[in-house]
């Protein structure tokens, strides 16, 4: 059984990220939309924890685009109709509140 994590919070504020990463199984996959975009900031923890893990990592483009966020070759940038087939394709999505 596979879950789609999705990230809307920013890292910096608490401890989502970190947490989400303890629980991700090997066929789930992270979706970062919003302020969680911001993970992907080279040379900060969260992108360093992201680098390190290579989880299946998805961000929505337009999130990353109005956040001035480059996305690293390791993850897809997608848009809503992605989103929506990712939704799709996972047996369950978890979002963190």
């Amino acid at each position: 059984m596979s879950t789609l994590h999705v990230l809307s919070h920013s890292p910096f504020g608490d401890e989502r990220l970190t947490s989400c990463l303890r629980l991700l199984g090997t066929a789930d996959a992270l979706l970062l939309c919003g302020d969680a975009a911001y993970a992907l900031q080279p040379g900060t923890a969260p992108f360093n924890a992201l680098e390190t893990r290579r989880v299946k990592l998805f961000v929505l483009a337009e999130d990353a685009q109005a956040r001035a966020v480059q996305v690293p070759d390791w993850a897809e940038a997608i848009d809503y109709p992605a989103f929506v087939e990712l939704s799709i394709h996972h047996d369950k999505v978890n979002s963190w509140l």
